[in-house]
């Protein structure tokens, strides 16, 4: 039977429940344990994927081809679970569940109410994961701040969760907020009383309080915490600031955070050992001296999490070469307005990530050519691949005005095009090409030295693609594409082999890449780039 950690969050959002929880999960499977994560968003949308970047950050993509919250990509980045759709469940996808239900005559024409119904529906979802996954200890994180409306069903969820099963089979771990007051020169403890007291008004006594903090905690503020909130000195642990979040779970394996949830739940596991973690990440993330910088030119740039996998699997990069990267991001329509110049001069390698729509498309295309024709590494990642043909097509092959029909649909020459099977499409939820799909790869080429096999595995987000009546024009002038997908004759990848390094792909490789393993495409970009002298 499987052990739950649910975890939560008070005072202010963004205190980082996310990699709290993944840190828990790494720290776990240091002991020989197997750990699944879930997230559980009281939003009302069925999955993110139709938001707007700029107000829910990015989408990660699933394996099975799922659009989830981006903690999952912290979940799968820390820890060696394989999530599925079913570990980010939403408001939106219970009540879904729950109406067609009731549509079907499922309840038997009872009233259908959020106790029980909801609730059990969320416990089941829970459940179905634990089965499924087949894991020792299942972390469940409850997003949001307690004294939200929208999270109470959740809470009440697991609130039902913890009595059904027992203080041996579950616990509950609050992330909170101690705050340093300058002008008063101390640590304040009352927004966290005021947050546990809220969490304990609706029936949740939390069993480890982590605190939030950015000055160590004294005996004196500890013993205080635990007083006024009811929990054992031991159990309440500093979740000090760090320079990384990779530096995350070895923090609270110092604090005995791992050692009291062992003892909490009789999990029966090895001592744990994370000298890998550390050697092979954190020693380089410090030690290493040369930088090299990067241009990452997007469209959702003002906001950190638009491009959150992206950002770790350049650091992932940059950790597997032993150089310490330095990101520049760059607004695409900036170029546009100022000139690529102003902002490309001087970067070793340039990035074009993914996104949707016309906006900021010129500025890409741009960036693009520069790396061209200046022999700067450069990678395209889905759009990103999109203006890289675009761009060759216009300034190579002389197709004056070529473009992708979903910024131009009347272009003379639509090198990118929409899925044939996307024609018919009239919803936008989970509609797109989505998840892992087989990519074979041309022996020789740069996307084969790096994989260094023939048949890979890449995950999508995508609703155009190269138009394959252009290949032999394209081809003859000098690009090479190196990945297809057999079945639908799609391409994957382009690159040049006249230049350093320039690989685009029509997936999202940044999904794959780990920490302590990076994604051998961007392990050999920031290789590229850290040869270059910049331009």
């Amino acid at each position: 039977m499987s052990k739950y950690i649910f975890v939560t969050g008070g005072v202010v959002s963004s205190l980082g429940k996310g990699i709290a929880s993944a840190s828990i999960g790494k720290l776990l499977e240091s002991r020989g344990l197997k750990v699944t994560i879930i997230k559980c968003d009281p939003y009302i949308n069925v999955d993110p994927g139709t938001m707007n970047p700029f107000q829910h950050g990015e989408v990660y993509v699933t394996e099975d081809g799922a659009e989830t919250d981006l903690d999952l990509g912290h979940y799968e980045r820390y820890t060696n679970a394989k999530l599925t759709k079913d570990n980010n469940i939403t408001t939106g996808k219970i009540y879904y569940s729950v109406i067609s239900k009731e549509r079907e005559g499922y309840y038997l024409g009872k009233t259908v109410q959020i106790i029980p119904h909801i609730t059990d529906e969320i416990k089941n979802s829970i459940k179905k994961v634990a089965y499924q996954q087949r894991s020792d200890v299942v972390i469940v994180e409850i997003g949001g701040t307690v004294g939200d409306i929208e999270g109470l069903p959740f809470l009440e969820a697991i609130r039902q969760m913890k009595l059904e099963l027992g203080r041996d089979y579950s616990i509950n771990i609050h992330l909170t907020l101690v705050p340093f007051i300058k002008s008063a020169g101390e640590l304040k403890t009352k927004p966290t009383q005021h947050s546990v007291g809220r969490l304990r008004e609706i029936g949740i006594s939390p069993d480890i309080i982590l605190c939030r903090t950015e000055k160590r905690l004294k005996k004196e503020t500890k013993e205080k915490i635990a007083l006024f909130c009811n929990v054992d000195r031991e159990a309440v642990i500093p979740a000090l600031d760090v320079k990384s979040i990779y530096e995350v779970p070895v923090s609270l394996r110092k604090e005995g955070l791992d050692q009291l949830i062992v003892r909490f739940l009789h999990l029966k596991c090895d001592d744990g050992d994370l000298s890998n973690w550390e050697n092979k990440v954190l020693k380089r993330l410090k030690h290493s001296t040369k930088q090299v910088p990067i241009a990452v030119v997007g469209k959702y740039i003002t906001l950190q999490d638009a491009y959150k996998s992206i950002y770790e699997a350049l650091t992932h990069g940059a950790i597997a070469n032993g150089v310490r990267l330095v990101i520049k991001r760059i607004d695409s329509e900036d170029i546009e307005k100022k000139g690529v110049l102003k902002y490309l001069k001087g970067v070793s390698g340039i990035l074009i990530p993914g996104g949707f729509g016309h906006r900021g498309i010129e500025g890409k295309i741009k960036a693009a050519k520069f790396a061209r024709e200046n022999n700067i590494p450069f990678f395209g990642i889905c759009l990103g691949m999109q203006v890289a043909v675009i761009e060759f097509a216009r300034g190579v092959c002389d197709l004056r005005g070529a473009n992708s029909t979903e910024f131009n649909k009347n272009t003379k020459y639509p090198v990118i095009s929409l899925l044939e099977e996307q024609k018919d499409i009239k919803a936008k939820g989970a509609t797109m090409r989505l998840g892992a799909y087989e990519c074979k790869l041309s022996k020789g080429t740069k996307a084969y030295n790096s994989y260094k096999k023939e048949k890979i595995f890449e995950r999508h987000r995508h609703r155009y693609e190269f138009n394959n009546v252009y290949k032999e024009t394209l081809s003859n002038n000098g690009l090479i594409f190196s990945g297809f997908y057999k079945k639908g004759n799609l391409v994957e990848i382009v690159e040049l082999n006249t230049h350093p390094w320039f690989i685009a792909c029509q997936f999202h490789p940044e999904f794959k890449s780990k920490p302590d393993e990076s994604h051998p495409l961007f392990r050999d970009f920031i290789k590229a780039a850290g040869s270059c002298k910049g331009s």
